[in-house]
């Protein structure tokens, strides 16, 4: 009793001095600072507040308030000395014109090497990609127009984005490069479609990255993952419209890296062209391994293709297919995946002749054909030997029918 009273009393001594200290952070309101809501650039404001707020050696937040602010181009850059927030409550715009971004070969927002670092607010990254969009012909134009990324994030460790969203991006909405330690949190990613090349969160050469309880509806592939990537979790992620969640491509750079540990659960996928997918180039040069890949408790809802592990990738005709993928594909789990599918073909294991897939186990697979189920709504396996168990909707890997 008498430790308690202590305890208690020395509690009442701290507690002013620690409330003292968890409430003081330094806010930088870019509207103190000069900036106006409307049709002038904040980027002058943006990045003088933020060189100011990287010296702070107390915590610190940089604070675009409610309200519309236009953004020609910004790159913020740490290190900090102190933990450091982007507080955006209002909506941050770029130019609609893509040829009037200032550096030609940058993205709209740069965000780098920080440790200790959180994105909240609210507020919306407003890329005005639409006429971007309509010029973008990269698949067939080798030499087409560099388009930038809403919001590009490199070299940064422990930190959370959370509670804002990317609308409309030109290319990519977000990037996650060369990063340890990163969650997305409650992230919302909006664009149209028939927006091209609009991938929702691009994650490359990380460790240790969550994107949690988050809704991405885009163009193109919801998360893609590139090289490097190790102990990836994505939950509870809403997809749609959109080309699924993707691992790769891979194969054509003869320097990537293996990938291993992604995990993608209780995600829901809803008009999409792919579910979770695995795609590796063939006749390409990279010998990579893909390895300890976990799809679990996915629902797919009117999805072309809910699971996908296609290593003859070859979009548009860019490549040949005389030659197989060299990359190895093992570790793979696949199970309670329930919902509908719009083609017959309902999942398609396309392996490696070189490298078949190694150690695959398929489990309680339940989907339906939107329609009335034709008799050959199936599943597609070449190359792969996988151990099943459990509900098998359609058949998983049936034996090839027998003449009579």
């Amino acid at each position: 009793m008498e430790i308690k009273l202590i305890f208690s009393a020395v509690l009442l001594v701290f507690l002013p001095f620690l409330a003292y200290h968890a409430e003081a952070v330094t806010i930088f309101d870019i509207s103190k600072y000069g900036a106006k809501p409307g049709g002038e650039d904040i980027s002058p404001v943006l990045a003088k507040v933020w060189k100011e707020a990287c010296e702070a050696t107390n915590a610190s937040k940089v604070l675009i308030p409610k309200g519309t602010w236009y953004l020609s181009q910004i790159r913020l850059v740490g290190p900090n000395k102190a933990p450091l927030e982007l507080e955006v409550q209002g909506t941050v715009e770029a130019n609609p014109d893509y040829t009037k971004l200032p550096q030609k070969d940058g993205q709209w927002i740069t965000i780098n090497y920080l440790d200790g670092f959180t994105i909240s607010g609210g507020g919306v990254f407003d890329g005005k990609g639409e006429q971007a969009w309509k010029a973008n012909d990269c698949h067939k134009n080798p030499n087409c127009p560099k388009l930038p990324i809403n919001l590009s994030l490199n070299f940064i460790k422990n930190a959370i984005i959370k509670d804002v969203t990317t609308k409309d991006s030109k290319n990519f909405h977000c990037n996650c490069i060369s990063s340890q330690n990163v969650t997305f949190q409650r992230f919302t990613i909006s664009a149209p479609g028939e927006s091209i090349n609009t991938d929702g969160i691009h994650i490359a050469r990380v460790s240790n990255v969550k994107v949690l309880d988050s809704n991405i509806g885009t163009g193109d592939d919801c998360i893609s993952i590139g090289d490097e990537t190790t102990d990836l979790h994505i939950e509870n992620v809403k997809c749609g419209p959109g080309h699924g969640i993707s691992v790769g491509s891979m194969g054509k750079n003869p320097a990537e890296k293996d990938v291993t540990g992604i995990t993608v659960k209780k995600c829901t996928f809803t008009g999409t062209s792919n579910g979770v997918r695995v795609k590796t180039w063939p006749n390409a040069p990279a010998t990579l391994k893909i390895s300890n890949l976990h799809f679990e408790d996915l629902t797919m809802n009117n999805v072309s293709y809910p699971v996908v592990i296609d290593q003859q990738y070859c979009p548009w005709n860019l490549c040949t297919k005389d030659k197989p993928s060299l990359i190895q594909i093992s570790g793979l789990t696949v199970k309670n995946v329930r919902g509908t599918a719009n083609t017959k073909e309902a999942l398609l294991f396309s392996c490696s002749s070189s490298k078949p897939c190694q150690d695959v186990q398929i489990s309680d697979i339940d989907l339906k054909y939107v329609n009335s189920i034709p008799a050959n709504f199936t599943t597609v396996c070449e190359n792969v030997k996988p151990t099943v168990s459990g509900k098998q909707i359609p058949p998983i890997c049936p034996p090839p029918v027998q003449a009579s």
